[in-house]
């Protein structure tokens, strides 16, 4: 009971007011059609009692005269008569007042006459009507058919002549009313359950289920598919309304369509935009998922071949710049959601050793809605401050050696001119001229050092030499000559070596004796006790590209400047031709302004031409440039 009673409440409520009504409708139908026919059935056994009643009375009043006279003959021969001319009398009996069978027809044995007798006997004594002269009316089944038997007292006068009992074959249809009343009745209510049912199936395939397929192409354009279609076709008012659906599903997919490709047209526009930019860009969620990230920044994290998007951008970070990011991106969101503040803009620099140590400088900022209320994420903008971090440093350096090149030569100038001054009287001509010595030598210093800045400053700007026709070997001799001195004080060789056809070259002459002067005393500085410097000018040959067996001069002289000094490591020497910087101060304490490489560098560009250098610490340096054979 409880299964059905949950069964039931399990049903949805349309379902069980449906079966409620159909069964209410159902009972309803089938009790009127059960007792109309009832009352039918009862209306014709009613007719045909009284037919079978009258029929008896007559024939009661035919052999009532024969019984009193006992005229036996006659009475079996009208009984007879009677019997075979009426198909529908079974049988007819005749019992006397004692209860004795007087007359049969049909014939029956002793066994079924006591049958009759007793049956009779009860009948008379229970049998009200019988007192009172009326017939007594029953039905019975003999031999699998049903008979009305009529009972009815032969009186006389008064006087009882015994029984007659007539057996009328009953009408059969009215003996199978009662079967074909139970069976019309539960037709009716099988009828009207099937035809709900098949109702219900008709709705369900004709009517539900388009009206589904409607609902879901409804939530399916709610959700933002808009190529949903209804296929089924009706007509009237519904097929209208499907469509009206596909028309206007129609119109939104081709909006959907216009609006996406406005927005990916726009998206690419503004990824090219990104990917443009010389920094990285890195787009967040409120969550710190990777939403976007362009080469750039994939370059700099070396993040290729890693599938970013939808990550948590912690999972890719090294663990220094973790701990210096995160505080600061997790403070910017709970900032603004906790205080309702727009956080300002923030900014760290962050070292990143991959290849080689640079210097990065993260600019974090939140992306806001269109009411700049609510953050819908955070911005990262990349910038590589490695060659702008080095300047810094090789200003403050050059700062700090400017500084001290300028403070020791003028104390020295200071310290001597004031000695002189204070002790005039007691110093010796010789010592008072080696105190000027010293004194001028240091006002040459200074004079050295504010060339080679007048120098820089000159070479970086627009101002352009004037090359002409000059004898290399004339322009590289008194600078040879003049690194002999240092280089047999420490017991340097130095090797010249130029081609015999080097005669003319197209050059600045003050401007590359600079330029030589600066390399030939760079390699003097850093070259060890006992070792070579070699100075080679030798012209450059090249494959003709129409004859790959024939080889002609080139118009081009290259010269090379070659030490066995202490060598230069591979992470300084893309530093080394920048302003104020002395890679030397990483190994030892040489003096020099650091500005030396750099007008080598700003010299050779304005002869068109560009230097090089190639170097192994512990083994030497080689600088080479190349400049026009004026022919």
């Amino acid at each position: 009971m409880n299964k059905i009673s949950q069964l039931w409440l399990n049903i949805n409520l349309k379902t069980r007011l449906m079966s409620v009504t159909t069964l209410s409708v159902s009972l309803l139908m089938s009790s009127l059609t059960f007792w109309a026919l009832t009352t039918i059935q009862k209306d014709s056994i009613s007719t045909d009692t009284r037919f079978c009643r009258d029929l008896s009375m007559l024939f009661t009043y035919s052999i009532v005269d024969l019984v009193d006279r006992n005229n036996y003959k006659e009475l079996i021969s009208f009984i007879e008569n009677i019997y075979l001319s009426t198909s529908s009398i079974r049988y007819i009996q005749v019992f006397t007042s004692n209860g004795d069978l007087s007359v049969s027809l049909p014939f029956y044995d002793n066994s079924f006459h006591d049958l009759l007798r007793l049956y009779k006997n009860i009948l008379q004594l229970k049998s009200q009507d019988y007192l009172f002269n009326i017939p007594i009316i029953n039905y019975s089944i003999i031999l699998h058919d049903s008979i009305i038997n009529l009972t009815i007292p032969l009186i006389k006068n008064g006087r009882n002549l015994g029984v007659l009992n007539l057996g009328i074959n009953s009408n059969p249809s009215i003996l199978s009313a009662s079967q074909l009343i139970q069976d019309v009745s539960v037709a009716i209510f099988v009828s009207i359950w099937l035809m709900v049912i098949i109702s219900a199936a008709f709705n369900a395939l004709i009517i539900t289920e388009p009206i589904k397929e409607l609902l879901l192409g409804l939530r399916n354009i709610a959700s933002g598919n808009f190529s949903q279609k209804i296929t089924s076709s009706f007509d009237g008012e519904l097929g209208d309304l499907i469509i009206s659906f596909n028309e206007m599903a129609e119109r939104l997919e081709s909006y959907e369509d216009k609006n996406v490709e406005q927005l990916s047209s726009e998206k690419a526009k503004l990824e090219t935009l990104v990917a443009t930019i010389a920094d990285g860009a890195i787009l967040l969620d409120t969550e710190l998922r990777l939403l976007f990230v362009n080469q750039i920044a994939i370059k700099v994290f070396h993040w290729s071949n890693k599938d970013l998007i939808g990550t948590m951008i912690f999972q890719h970070l090294p663990l220094h710049v973790n701990e210096a990011l995160l505080p600061i991106l997790n403070g910017m969101i709970k900032s603004n959601c906790l205080d309702n503040n727009i956080p300002q803009a923030q900014e760290i620099c962050v070292d990143l050793n991959y290849e080689s140590l640079k210097t990065f400088r993260f600019l974090l900022a939140m992306v806001l809605d269109q009411n700049n209320e609510l953050p819908r994420g955070l911005v990262i903008t990349i910038q590589d401050i490695t060659r702008e971090a080095q300047l810094n440093e090789a200003k403050n350096q050059f700062v700090s050696n400017v500084s001290h090149e300028l403070r020791t030569p003028l104390c020295n100038i200071s310290s001597f001119l004031e000695t002189l001054i204070d002790y005039d009287h007691k110093l010796s001509l010789k010592q008072k001229m080696q105190f000027l010595s010293i004194a001028h030598a240091e006002t040459q210093r200074l004079n050295r050092l504010v060339n080679d800045v007048l120098d820089l400053s000159r070479l970086e700007s627009e101002y352009n030499y004037i090359l002409e026709p000059i004898q290399l070997i004339d322009t590289i001799s008194p600078i040879i000559r003049a690194s002999q001195i240092i280089a047999c004080n420490k017991k340097i060789k130095i090797i010249f070596e130029i081609s015999n056809c080097i005669k003319l070259i197209l050059a600045h002459e003050s401007s590359l004796c600079q330029v030589l002067s600066n390399l030939i005393s760079n390699s003097l500085k850093f070259t060890h006790i006992g070792g070579r410097i070699v100075i080679r000018a030798y012209p450059l040959f090249f494959p003709n590209s129409y004859n790959l067996n024939q080889r002609i001069r080139f118009s081009i002289v290259r010269l090379e400047i070659i030490d066995e000094g202490i060598g230069i490591d591979k992470n300084f020497q893309h530093q080394i031709f920048d302003r104020f910087m002395r890679i030397e101060n990483h190994i030892h304490t040489l003096e020099g302004t650091g500005l030396g490489l750099s007008i080598v560098k700003n010299i050779i560009e304005k002869h068109n031409s560009s230097i090089s250098l190639y170097s192994e610490v512990g083994i030497g340096t080689s600088f080479w440039f190349d400049l026009f054979i004026v022919n």
